[in-house]
């Protein structure tokens, strides 16, 4: 991988005619970047499964590739990139060969290497996901020995406007730095993830520094416990979301952002003629050791 690719930027003057992209090429060795002397381990970790829900489907192909990376955020060497598939013991689905690309012949009698797929995700400082939300859940499900993990969320976790970029797809965001890949193999994903935490703004901080800054924070899980039925809307606008197994409304904000939403639910949510069935909300901690699940 080229060192002027890596440290690319979004075009946002808008009067370019014509745009080049290349075709995703991440290498494996030193990068020629950053401080090596006391980097830390991280991975870049992707999967392909049978579903969209975690107790109904099963992982079919991991993808993980170990990176290196000092303390400004900036990646100094990568790693062979591991990957497995695995049988899930009953024929894929049409619709499972269509979104992955892959089939039964590409996964008969196939399986995951546990313990090497465990030593891999225990020995780095993060565990980085475009989409960790879905990844974790599975790959905590397979790979019980490596639960409890610290993850980032590339999607989730990283203000890709602010850096130029329109969407979060991770093939919309490859293709605006500049690459073109096959997407949804993992294999492929985990190689476009491994890019775009590279990728400079402005003021040359990477993608990877911008996130772990926000994996390293805590952040709160809150509970509009008791919101009456008529507050469904305002919450929904605000951004909480319906969990039928609490039964209540929920988001997760930053840790500076707890006391203004503590103000906005007292006024909002639990005043006085609100109709709420309880005095105020519940607020969780959450660490990267607990995000996502």
């Amino acid at each position: 991988m080229e060192k002027q690719a890596s440290a690319g930027r979004v075009n946002a003057g808008g009067d370019e005619k014509t745009r080049v992209l290349h075709r995703l090429d991440v290498r494996e060795g030193p990068t020629g970047d950053g401080d090596d002397l006391d980097a830390t381990i991280g991975v870049a970790i992707d999967v392909e499964t049978t579903g969209t829900v975690v107790h109904l489907g099963t992982i079919i192909e991991l993808a993980i590739r170990p990176f290196r990376f000092d303390a400004d955020g900036v990646i100094t060497d990568i790693g062979p990139i591991y990957s497995w598939t695995e049988d899930p013991g009953y024929p894929l689905t049409p619709e499972t060969t269509a979104i992955t690309g892959l089939t039964n012949e590409d996964v008969a009698g196939q399986r995951i290497d546990e313990a090497e797929a465990t030593r891999l995700l225990r020995s780095a400082s993060c565990i980085v996901a475009h989409h960790a939300a879905y990844d974790r859940p599975y790959v905590e499900r397979r790979l019980q020995g490596a639960r409890g993990l610290d993850w980032a969320c590339s999607f989730s976790q990283v203000d890709w406007r602010s850096r130029g970029f329109d969407g979060r797809n991770l093939g919309y965001l490859l293709q605006q730095a500049g690459h073109f890949f096959r997407p949804h193999r993992a294999t492929a994903d985990v190689d476009a993830l491994v890019q775009l935490l590279r990728h400079r703004a402005d003021d040359g901080t990477t993608v990877l520094a911008e996130l772990l800054g926000r994996m390293r924070a805590p952040s709160w899980m809150v509970y509009a416990d008791g919101a009456s039925f008529d507050a469904k809307d305002v919450l929904k606008a605000r951004g909480y979301r319906w969990d039928p197994d609490r039964r209540a409304w929920w988001t997760e904000i930053a840790d500076d952002a707890r006391m203004a939403e503590e103000f906005w639910l007292a006024t909002t949510v639990y005043a006085a003629g609100c109709g709420a069935r309880a005095m105020a909300p519940r607020f969780e901690m959450v660490t990267a050791a607990d995000r996502f699940l």
